[in-house]
């Protein structure tokens, strides 16, 4: 994609994420690493890992325990079992046509959400459901929030750190309060913060999405390649 350098950190974001900004939340053993539990089941192994690398992710996971690999495109052992499979892409948000970061209103109802939002957090996750998310994954950077008579209705946040970059992930919104522009809002202001401390915004999708699809597209986000989300349990 033109006006993007140093894209190549996006082909292993998980990896390149625990090797850096979210280092203190990694644990490691040899070449494999995950995060700690509670904040995301992320795992990462070289980009041509032998036999001695996917021992040590199943001994710092432990047996039978769940290892999603993201969009590493490595297979483990016959003897993991698999548990998932989903196509998907990458996609950057291309700094054009897209919103408008300067308006005044950009954070208007819009709330930082932290430790103490966690109970409510959880509980639009589980209506909504739009990816992992677990009690400590607001550790993993900034998440906004919208809310209608107290009561969270929608949310955004960070995931990924690979150098100069951050992933948004978590887009959700609640049945009831969705057609209102609560997910262009959201988006808008976490894209506004992600480029005022100069890195550039990216995200996944699900390609079976397509009101996502249509709607980051719309927000300026342009594909950068097509990835397969798979997941496995150790032995």
């Amino acid at each position: 994609m033109t006006g993007f350098r140093d894209a190549d950190v996006l082909d292993d974001p998980v990896g390149e994420s625990l090797r850096g900004h979210h280092a203190h939340l990694a644990r490691r053993l040899g070449d494999a690493a995950t995060y700690v539990p509670g904040v995301a089941t992320f795992s990462a192994v070289p980009a041509e890992p032998d036999a001695e690398a996917w021992a040590d992710l199943a001994k710092l996971l432990g047996p039978g325990e769940f290892a999603d690999m993201f969009s590493c495109p490595a297979v483990p052992p016959p003897d993991w079992e698999p548990v998932f499979v989903l196509e998907g892409r990458q996609m950057i948000w291309a700094g054009h046509g897209g919103p408008d970061l300067s308006g005044a209103d950009i954070d208007s109802g819009v709330a930082e959400l932290g430790a103490q939002s966690v109970p409510e957090m959880l509980g639009l996750i589980e209506r909504t459901r739009p990816g992992p998310f677990w009690p400590r994954t607001h550790e993993l950077g900034t998440y906004l929030g919208i809310r209608d008579g107290g009561t969270l209705v929608a949310m955004v946040g960070e995931r990924l750190r690979p150098p100069g970059w951050t992933e948004i992930s978590a887009v959700c919104t609640a049945p009831e309060a969705r057609g209102q522009g609560h997910a262009v809002r959201l988006l808008s202001a976490l894209i506004a913060r992600v480029v005022a401390r100069g890195e550039r915004p990216f995200l996944h999708v699900a390609e079976e999405n397509s009101g996502a699809l249509a709607l980051y597209e719309r927000l300026g986000f342009e594909t950068r390649k097509p990835v397969t989300f798979r997941g496995f349990r150790t032995p």
